[in-house]
């Protein structure tokens, strides 16, 4: 099973190509705010590398997030754009499931932390059960440092961006009977290929994305709320609709050559 991933739900964004366990491409790149622009350009980039057609992939998967609202919109919205333009199956992989997929052989509980707005995080509890399988503990929450810190109820492994820019925080609001261990360096990155990974079991299971689907924000969006108000055109239908478009007239290309 040929997939193509996304991770756009922090700064750092991730694409990557997995044929079963096997990862055949990467491309990760500092987005900061640009992901609209350089998304679809790294997915091509990508395919080209490595000789592989759109309509050769057995399914799409995207991180939903929580995370950051732009990067979200922008990594769902293309996802669904090239589902629309080839027919792939899309599944959506929860952002911190992704980044605790990254952490193996460890028996304490796993925290992966995201930056939040206004000083907040998000953060979820996992555990490793071995064979492949974490469990969650916590669904994904969001909150000031404080409320994390006692949200803990054993010694944690904790990591993340959020936990890197919020450390001090965290642990000044730490009951005094709780540890945290800082995770291994690879897991403060959330990465494509363990969305990719995810999305391939899901898919395999029948857990395809329908129609009526939404990032994973946890808090609403400011962005969400103007649009309500103005009753017009959500950012991810008008990015969708350019994705079509362009891809459309790729696989176009394509065809006639």
């Amino acid at each position: 099973m040929k997939i193509l991933a996304v991770e756009t739900a922090t700064a750092l964004q991730s694409v990557a190509l997995l044929d079963e366990d096997h990862v055949l491409a990467t491309h990760d790149q500092e987005a900061g705010g640009a992901h609209g622009s350089l998304l679809v350009p790294a997915i091509d980039q990508l395919l080209t590398k490595s000789k592989v057609r759109l309509s050769e992939l057995d399914g799409l998967c995207c991180s939903a997030g929580p995370g950051s609202f732009t990067g979200i919109r922008v990594g769902l919205a293309t996802c669904l754009g090239l589902r629309a333009a080839s027919g792939v199956p899309l599944a959506l992989v929860p952002t911190l499931e992704a980044m605790a997929r990254s952490v193996q052989g460890e028996s304490r509980l796993l925290c992966p932390v995201l930056e939040s707005r206004r000083d907040e995080v998000y953060w979820a509890l996992f555990r490793w059960m071995g064979e492949a399988r974490w469990d969650r503990m916590l669904s994904e929450q969001v909150g000031t440092p404080r409320v994390l810190a006692q949200s803990l109820t054993e010694h944690t492994v904790m990591f993340g961006p959020g936990w890197s820019s919020m450390e001090a925080e965290i642990r000044a609001a730490l009951p005094e009977s709780i540890t945290v261990t800082v995770g291994p360096g690879h897991a403060f990155r959330p990465s494509a290929i363990h969305v990719a990974r995810i999305g391939m079991e899901r898919i395999r299971r029948g857990e395809i994305a329908g129609g009526g689907i939404a990032p994973l924000y946890v808090q609403r969006a400011q962005a969400d709320i103007q649009y309500e108000r103005s009753g017009g055109i959500s950012p991810v239908a008008r990015r969708q609709k350019r994705v079509e478009k362009t891809v459309a007239a790729r696989l176009a290309r394509s065809r006639r050559r």
